[in-house]
Parts: structure tokens; sequence; C-alpha cells
């Protein structure tokens, strides 16, 4: 009898764990179409690539575990304190450290991030999630115009609907305020573009590029018109093809490259450097153009623009820029700090 009602006992215990867990959980539809059972409520996410780390920053900093890339000391000023103390994880995909998969279980993420990219082997990502038992959730992050309907989603998903409603439609404007100011110009009056990578400056990427996006959207014409081989881009080029470009202006990523780029003798007979219209891309907390692609890519636009076209595209850097920091960071940057920022 003792052992009926004990076995009686466990079976409904199990009956009622088996329940908890159901209402514990629930299905949603990932940005991949793929059927996913995530948490009814989720308190610890691992994004497993830099742009992922963009994403939560901006939607859900408090919930990340880790981050995909070292944060540099000049951008800690830029992250919550919660950020800045993340151990540097690594990622599944994208450039920097490669993650271990026991650091990540350490970690007891409720569940992953991964980005869905026509570059990204899904399959791949999922086995690697799969045998850890954590569920990965794609989110389409390309393009400047995914990000509305990524922060949404994630939003959605992290129980931060409201927060991020307010992000979602500040991309929508920009870019339907660029589109106008961009449509008014035509293509064989668009100043030409030299995008500089690498230490070098001899370093670029196509104009289809998710990585040179930034620059189309701002009315560039990006000198170095290809289709992208990879995701990582950066193609290699010769100082002798640049002056073929004969870019009117050069946009460069890396400090470095800036400061050659303006005084080294080679350089100087490119017509962007003959007229000192070199400019160097703000990089914190996260670049505003590019390395990772990102929702920043929504204030570097409209820097471009201005550039490009400063009579069509008035931008008060110093406003947007605070707004900007204020609404998808937490934070407001001195006057100091985007004259940092700044500083070419």
């Amino acid at each position: 009898m003792n052992l009926k009602r004990s076995l009686l006992v466990l079976a409904t215990v199990i009956v009622a764990a088996s329940a908890a867990s159901v209402a514990l959980a629930r299905e949603i539809i990932d940005m991949a179409g793929r059927k996913v059972m995530v948490p009814d409520k989720v308190s610890r996410v691992f994004g497993s690539a830099p742009p992922l780390n963009v994403l939560l920053n901006a939607v859900a900093p408090d919930l990340m575990i880790g981050v995909s890339f070292k944060i540099e000391e000049p951008a800690k000023r830029f992250f919550p304190s919660h950020v800045q103390s993340l151990p540097v994880v690594g990622g599944i995909f994208g450039v920097g450290q490669q993650m271990n998969p026991e650091t990540v279980l350490a970690l007891k993420p409720d569940l992953a991030l991964a980005w869905k990219s026509p570059f990204v082997d899904q399959t791949k990502i999922e086995e690697a999630f799969g045998k850890m038992g954590i569920p990965v959730v794609f989110i389409t992050l390309d393009t400047l115009a995914d990000w509305p309907r990524a922060l949404r989603f994630t939003g959605k998903l992290l129980g931060r609907d409201a927060a991020v409603e307010a992000q979602a439609v500040s991309v929508e404007k920009a870019l339907a305020r660029l589109a106008v100011t961009v449509d008014k110009v035509p293509e064989n009056r668009r100043p030409r573009i030299y995008y500089a990578e690498g230490t070098d400056g001899l370093a670029t990427d196509c104009n289809r590029s998710f990585h040179t996006e930034a620059i189309e959207l701002a009315g560039g014409y990006n000198v170095y018109r290809c289709e992208p081989k990879d995701h990582m881009g950066m193609e290699r080029v010769g100082l002798e093809q640049v002056l073929a470009f004969d870019p009117e202006i050069i946009i460069v990523q890396d400090r470095t490259a800036a400061a050659a780029i303006r005084t080294d003798p080679r350089w100087q007979n490119v017509r962007a450097v003959k007229a000192g219209r070199v400019h160097l891309v703000p990089r914190w907390p996260h670049n505003w153009i590019d390395r990772p692609p990102s929702v920043v890519r929504t204030l570097g636009a409209q820097w471009l623009a201005n550039l490009f076209y400063p009579d069509l595209y008035p931008f008060d850097v110093k406003r947007e820029t605070r707004d900007f920091y204020r609404l998808f960071f937490g934070i407001a940057p001195t006057d100091a700090d985007i004259d940092d920022l700044l500083a070419h």
C-alpha cells in the first residue's frame, strides 16, 4: 500500500513538473521562419555575433551574459556598467574571438541569438547550439532596413515591446528622410567615395556590401563597384587603383590609416587628399558605419549625408548624437564626449 502511495505521489510530481515546464515555455517563429521553444521569461541571453551584441545592448543590456569582442577603454564610458564588466565570450560567426561551448554553458543562457544572413551556415549554428541544449533564435540584421523589424521582434521576445518602438520608428524616419534627399540627386552628380579600411587604407568593400551600405544610403557613389565575395570583405586594392578611382572624398575606418593618408607623400596625388576631404568614422560605443554593421548606421548615414550634401541634408550632429545615444544606449554623452567622437 505504501509502495502504491509512493508511486502515485511520484507520478503526480512528474505530471506537475511537466505541466510547469509547458507553462514556462512558448513557441515562437524566428526571423528564419523556424519554430523555436523558448522560456516564457528570459533572463539570460547570449548574442553569438557582434551585431547581436549591439542589438542586445540597445534592447536589453541587463540580460546580456557576455560580449563577442573586447570593449576598448575609450568605449567603456558609452556602455552601461553591467555591460562593461561582462566576460568576452566570443562568437560563432563574425570577426573576433571564437566562442568556447564550455564557457557559454557555464554562463547558463536561457537562449542564444544568431545572425541570419546569406553568408551564414545556419545548419552549423543550429547544430552547435543543439549540442549544448540551448535554444537558438535567428535574427536578420544585414541591412539597416532590417533593424526596425529586428528591434520589434527582439523586444517582443524579451518582454521589452514598449521600449523598442521608439527605436524602431527612429530608424524608419531616418531612412525615409535619407531616401527623399538622395532621390533629388542624379547618380552622375553624387560624390565619388573611397572607403578606406585596414591600417594602411588599402582595403575596401564593394558598393553592394552591407559593410558600405551607409555610404549608399547617404547618397555617395562608392567607387569600388562589385558584388561581395563573402561576409568578411576588406578586399585589397593598390594605391594605383585608388588614384584611378579618383575619389572626391575618402571615408576612413582606422585612425592610423587616416593619419597616413593625410601625410604620406604617396597619397598626395589623390583628389580627396588634395582637397582635405579625408574623414575618420566615429566609432564609440559601436562604429557608426561598419564592423560591426549595426543600427548605429542610422546615425552614420545621416552624418555622411550631411558631409556629402550640407545644404540638402542639414544635421545638428551634436544634438542628434546625444538624442540617439540616449534612445539606444541609455546614456547622454557630454559635449566633450561628442567632440572626442567626432575628432578627425
